[in-house]
């Protein structure tokens, strides 16, 4: 992460006047410092960037018009968190009056799952963003570290709680605000956000791994890059095997927003099993890169008839010591060009296919 900008001191700098007196220019240049980091906060109550991004729209345009009246009572950091946090809070209520349609099943008749999930529309957030952001310190108050709070699997817990107290959480809990400021920004109650804190801290709790797991391998660490490059290289020469002697015992392997989980080495390894017998002869290739702070791939399928492969949606994986505890696969092929990658690669001499 970068250094991280000084809050623009409120109502007294040139920048501000110019901004507040519409300057666009200015309002770029007293906006930006933060736009990464309200981005990634959007995210993590949306659990998708694509409206993460959408969101980011509607919060500046909200903060541009409402300039003239801040009077500087708070941080312009703290006013824009206000602003971004509404507008989450707003387009969680209008996805919930128009539901998504029901994911599909898988294109093949798989096993019986370990259990069915609620759908989670989740997407991955790549690395490269979060390398952008500055190295802002959290408030006093916060209680998770900010690596945590980027890994999937933090933020698909996230997306298991009710909107508000998502927002109460991630503003106490993760950016350090103070209950009363938290209350100055959702025009509630500091009872109501203690209230809504409480219930928000037991369902994550009761949705992330315990305080006693081993820790992953330190990221880019050469621990870390082993043990992503054997899981690579079982995959696309087929070995299922291989995969499985990766896996922790509890291992879990999920498909948002698909709802069949598999956990466990036996389930893992009879999905992946009938997966392959579905796909025949078409192997995969892996290309790496990084989601929410962890290994992932950008995965495409051999063509059956041209010297091409296709995308096949991103896998993350989830690590713990020197094993996977999850294999999270993202099929949505819209999701790769977020990483930098392309719809199609030229194919490579044909490897046995994958899982």
């Amino acid at each position: 992460m970068n250094p991280a900008p000084a809050d623009a001191a409120p109502g007294d700098t040139q920048v501000l006047a110019r901004a507040s007196a519409g300057d666009e220019q200015a309002f770029r240049e007293l906006t930006r410092p933060y736009l990464g980091e309200l981005q990634l906060h959007c995210y993590r109550i949306l659990g998708s960037l694509a409206d993460a991004e959408d969101v980011m729209q509607e919060t500046l345009l909200a903060a541009w018009r409402g300039l003239p009246q801040y009077q500087g009572r708070a941080s312009l950091r703290a006013w824009l968190y206000r602003i971004a946090t509404n507008r989450c809070l707003n387009a969680l209520r209008a996805s919930s009056r128009r539901p998504r349609p029901q994911p599909g099943p898988p294109p093949f008749t798989p096993p019986e799952p370990t259990r069915r999930g609620e759908p989670v529309w989740l997407e991955p957030y790549p690395d490269a963003l979060v390398d952008q952001l500055p190295d802002v310190a959290p408030g006093p108050d916060a209680r998770y570290e900010a690596q945590e709070t980027i890994a999937l699997a933090f933020v698909a817990a996230v997306q298991h709680l009710a909107p508000r107290q998502r927002a109460v959480l991630l503003l106490r809990d993760v950016l350090g605000f103070r209950s009363a400021e938290v209350a100055g920004m959702l025009e509630v109650s500091e009872a109501s956000v203690n209230s809504a804190l409480q219930r928000a801290r037991a369902t994550m709790a009761a949705q992330l791994p315990g305080p006693d797991r081993e820790h992953a391998p330190l990221p880019h660490s050469a621990r870390e890059r082993d043990l992503a490059a054997r899981f690579a290289a079982a995959f696309t020469r087929g070995d299922i095997d291989g995969v499985v002697t990766l896996l922790t015992d509890d291992a879990w392997y999920t498909m948002p927003p698909v709802t069949l989980e598999y956990q466990g080495r036996t389930a893992i390894a009879g999905f992946l099993r009938d997966s392959r017998r579905w796909r025949g002869r078409q192997g995969y290739r892996l290309i790496p890169t990084r989601a929410n702070g962890q290994p992932a791939y950008g995965c495409y399928v051999q063509d059956a008839q041209a010297p091409i492969c296709h995308a096949h949606g991103l896998i993350v994986l989830t690590l713990e010591g020197d094993q996977i505890s999850a294999i999270t696969r993202f099929v949505d092929n819209s999701l790769l060009a977020r990483f930098g990658f392309p719809r199609t690669l030229p194919s490579t001499p044909r490897t046995a296919p994958g899982g």
